[in-house]
C-alpha cells in the first residue's frame, strides 16, 4: 500500500533521519552512447580536452572513479518547482504562489512565479513588481516573511513552503545579508561514473558556396534589410559603412561554409552509468518551529519534498540536447526511510500517492496555518513595476541591437 499521511507524520516527528533514494540511469541510447553534460565558463585559452565540464574523482564502491557532473543540485531543484508548477497549473494540488506577468514586455516569457524565479518569493522579479500599485515588499503578504527564522518558519510556509524545501535566502530583502536563509531540506543529483571525454565536429556546406572574400557586408541603413553589400545604402559612423559583426564577412549573417572543426574541450562524455541519488532530511524539517500545528506544517513539507521528487522524476530526464538517460532495466528509483541507527524501510510511493499524500497532509493543516488559496488560484498577482519593466525593454532592445550585428 503507498505511503499515508500518519506514515509520514510518524516518519517525521521519529527517529527517521532521511528520505533517500537511487536510481541507476543509462543514456536512451544505449551503453556507450555519448551524452552532453552541462558547460561552464572557462578561461579561453584552456583548451584541455574536458575543460567544460565538471569532472571530479568519487569514491564508488571503495574505489576512485572519474566522474562528471550530469545535472547539478540547483537544476534539480528548478526541474522539480517546474513540475510542481505544472500540476498546481492543472489544479491538481493547493500551494501558496506568487506571480508575475510580464506578458505585455516579455510575452514569450509571459508569467514568472515564486516556483520558477531564481530566489523563490525572495526573488528581485518579486520585489521590484507592484501589488495594488504598491512594492511587493512593502505590502503585507511581502513583509510577512521578512522576520521568518528556522524558530517560527510560520510566515515563510504560508506564502512559499517551497522555500523551506528547496532552500531560501533572503539577501535582496530589507535585511540584506541578515536576510531570513534556510538550508535545502531536498537534495537532488545527477552524476556520470566512469566517464571519459570525446569529441564533437562541425561542418556545414553552403550549396550556393559562397565564398568569404565574395564582398564586405555592412550593417543596413534600413533596419528592415538587416545587411547590405551595397557600401552606400549602409549605416555610418564618422563617415564610414559599419561592417557587421567582427570582420564583415558573409558568415556573418549565415552564408558560406563552415570549416570542418574539432572539439574537445566540450565533445561530450561516454559512461559506465550515471547515478541518481536523492535526499529528503527529515531531521532538517524537525529544526522548523512553527506557532502553530508543527508536526502538521513537517508532515506538508516532507509530503511536498515527496511530490516534488515524482512530478521530476514522471517527466523523465530529458535533460538537454543529446542529453536523455533512462533508467537501467530494474533500477528506477527506488526510496527507503532511513533511521538514526542506520536501518532502512521501503518507501512505497508513485506520482499518483505522492499527490494524494499530499493533498491529504494538507487538508489537516490546521487553523492559523492553512493555505489561504485553493489549488490553481495565486495567492498574489503582480504586475512588473515602471523601473522593472523599463529596465527589460531596454535589455531587449540591446541585446536585439547585438544581435544584428552579430555580437550577441
Amino acid at each position: 500500500m503507498p505511503m499515508n499521511v500518519d506514515q509520514l507524520k510518524k516518519l517525521v516527528a521519529g527517529d527517521t533521519v532521511a528520505i533517500r533514494g537511487t536510481a541507476i540511469l543509462e543514456p536512451a541510447g544505449g551503453p556507450g552512447d555519448k551524452i552532453f553534460p552541462p558547460t561552464y565558463a572557462v578561461d579561453d585559452k584552456n583548451k584541455k580536452p574536458g575543460a567544460k565540464y565538471a569532472f571530479e574523482t568519487r569514491r564508488i564502491e571503495g574505489h576512485d572513479a572519474k566522474c562528471v557532473l550530469i545535472d547539478s543540485v540547483q537544476s534539480q531543484a528548478n526541474r522539480m518547482e517546474e513540475a510542481l508548477q505544472a500540476l498546481w497549473a492543472d489544479r491538481r494540488v493547493a500551494l501558496p504562489v506568487v506571480s508575475v506577468d510580464f506578458s505585455s514586455i516579455a510575452p514569450e516569457v509571459g508569467r514568472v512565479t515564486s516556483l520558477t524565479a531564481p530566489h523563490r518569493i525572495a526573488d528581485a522579479l518579486l520585489r521590484d513588481s507592484l501589488l495594488d500599485g504598491q512594492l511587493f515588499r512593502l505590502s503585507d503578504i511581502g513583509k510577512s516573511f521578512t522576520d521568518a527564522s528556522t524558530k517560527n518558519a510560520t510566515a515563510l510556509f504560508k506564502v512559499c513552503p517551497t522555500g523551506l524545501v528547496f532552500g531560501l535566502w533572503d539577501s535582496t530583502g530589507p535585511k540584506g545579508g541578515l536576510g531570513a536563509k534556510f538550508q535545502r531540506a531536498l537534495v537532488s543529483e545527477i552524476v556520470g561514473i566512469n566517464a571519459e571525454h570525446g569529441s564533437k565536429t562541425a561542418s556545414r556546406i553552403d550549396p550556393l558556396n559562397i565564398l568569404k572574400k565574395a564582398a564586405d557586408i555592412y550593417v543596413a541603413a534600413d533596419e528592415k534589410d538587416r545587411w547590405t553589400t551595397d557600401a552606400s545604402k549602409a549605416k555610418k559612423e564618422n563617415g564610414e559603412p559599419v561592417k557587421f559583426g567582427k570582420e564583415g564577412k558573409p558568415s556573418e549573417v549565415n552564408h558560406g561554409n563552415v570549416t570542418p572543426s574539432i572539439d574537445s574541450v566540450a565533445g561530450g562524455v561516454t559512461i559506465d552509468e550515471a547515478r541518481h541519488t536523492v535526499v529528503l532530511s527529515l531531521a532538517s524539517l524537525r529544526r522548523l518551529g512553527f506557532t502553530t500545528g508543527a508536526e502538521d506544517a513537517r508532515t506538508v513539507l516532507a509530503a511536498l519534498g515527496l511530490l516534488a521528487v515524482f512530478a521530476a522524476e514522471s517527466r523523465g530526464h530529458d535533460l538537454r540536447s543529446r542529453c536523455l538517460l533512462v533508467p537501467k532495466k530494474g533500477f528506477a528509483l527506488k526510496l527507503e526511510a532511513i533511521a538514526r541507527d542506520g536501518s532502512t524501510t521501503p518507501v512505497e510511493l508513485d506520482l499518483a500517492g505522492a499527490i494524494a499524500l499530499y493533498n491529504e497532509a494538507v487538508g489537516k493543516l490546521p487553523d492559523g496555518i492553512k493555505f489561504d488559496k485553493p489549488a490553481g488560484e495565486a495567492l498574489a498577482e503582480l504586475q512588473p513595476s515602471p523601473k522593472l519593466a523599463d529596465l527589460v525593454k531596454r535589455s531587449r532592445q540591446l541585446a536585439a541591437a547585438q544581435a544584428d550585428v552579430g555580437d550577441a
